[in-house]
C-alpha cells in the first residue's frame, strides 16, 4: 500500500511559522483529511508534499511499489489540485485534455482510454466542446480534476476542492473522491468544512501550524467528549 510520511516538518512563510514541527502519516485506501481554519497550514503542507515548497527542517518520504522516494522524485506519481485551478477560459474541455496529454507525453491509446474513463466518471462527456469559461463552478472543478488525473497518479492531493461549488456539485465531487480512494489512490484533502471532516476515514487537525490530534473523526469526538467535531478547536 502506498504511503506518505511527514516527519517533523517546519516551514515559515515570511516570518510566520506556517508549519511547526508537524509529523503525520497518510495511508492509501482511506480518505485522509487535513482539517483546520484558514491560516492553519493546510495549503503549505500540501505544497510541501507536492514538492512545490521545500521545508526548512524535517523531511517527507513517499513509499510506492517498494520504493522510498523524496517528494521531488515522486512528482510523476503525484496529482496536486489547488484551490483555484487555472484553466483557460477559451479552451474547451476536450482541448484541455489534449493540452495535458502533451504535458504528460501520453500515447494516443493510453490517452483515449484514460480520457474516456474520466469524462464518464465526471459526467462531462456531453460537454466535451464547451469552453471552460462557460462551465458552472462544479463543472469547472470537475474539469480541473480530470486534467490532473489524466496521468493516473498514485497520490492525489486536493486543496479544499469543494469551496465555491453548489451542494449538488459538492456531493458529486465527494462521490468521485470516494471512487478514486476505493480504487487504491492515496487521497489527501484539506477542508475547513467540519461536515466534510466527518466523511474522511482519518483526519489530521491543524491549527496555527501545529498538529492538534489525528484519528478517525468519530473516535476524536468520543475521546475528547465533544458535542460536535468543530469543538476540538475550543478544547
Amino acid at each position: 500500500m502506498n504511503k506518505v510520511t511527514v516527519d517533523n516538518v517546519t516551514k515559515h512563510m515570511k516570518n510566520t511559522p506556517a508549519l511547526n514541527g508537524v509529523s503525520m502519516t497518510f495511508d492509501g485506501g482511506v480518505i485522509n483529511g487535513i482539517v483546520g481554519p484558514n491560516g492553519a497550514g493546510k495549503t503549505t503542507l500540501l505544497r510541501c508534499m507536492s514538492a512545490l515548497l521545500t521545508p526548512e527542517s524535517g523531511h517527507i518520504e513517499f513509499e510506492t511499489g517498494g520504493q522510498k522516494l523524496t517528494p521531488e522524485n515522486a512528482k510523476k506519481f503525484i496529482a496536486y489540485f489547488p484551490q483555484e485551478p487555472s484553466l483557460y477560459p477559451d479552451l474547451s474541455c476536450a482541448e484541455h485534455m489534449q493540452f495535458f496529454r502533451a504535458l504528460y507525453s501520453l500515447n494516443a491509446a493510453d490517452f483515449k482510454k484514460r480520457s474516456d474513463e474520466l469524462f464518464a466518471a465526471t459526467g462531462l462527456g456531453k460537454f466535451r466542446t464547451r469552453k471552460a469559461g462557460q462551465l458552472s463552478g462544479g463543472m469547472y472543478k470537475k474539469l480541473g480534476l480530470m486534467c490532473v488525473l489524466l496521468n493516473n497518479p498514485e497520490f492525489l492531493f486536493l486543496d479544499e476542492p469543494t469551496i465555491g461549488v453548489d451542494p449538488v456539485s459538492r456531493r458529486e465531487l465527494w462521490e468521485l473522491i470516494h471512487k478514486f480512494s476505493a480504487a487504491g489512490m492515496n487521497v489527501v484533502m484539506s477542508t475547513s468544512y467540519m461536515d466534510e471532516a466527518l466523511r474522511c476515514g482519518r483526519v489530521f487537525v491543524l491549527n496555527a501550524g501545529k498538529l492538534i490530534t489525528a484519528g478517525a473523526p468519530h473516535k476524536i469526538i468520543e475521546d475528547f467528549k465533544l458535542k460536535k467535531f468543530e469543538d476540538i478547536f475550543f478544547k
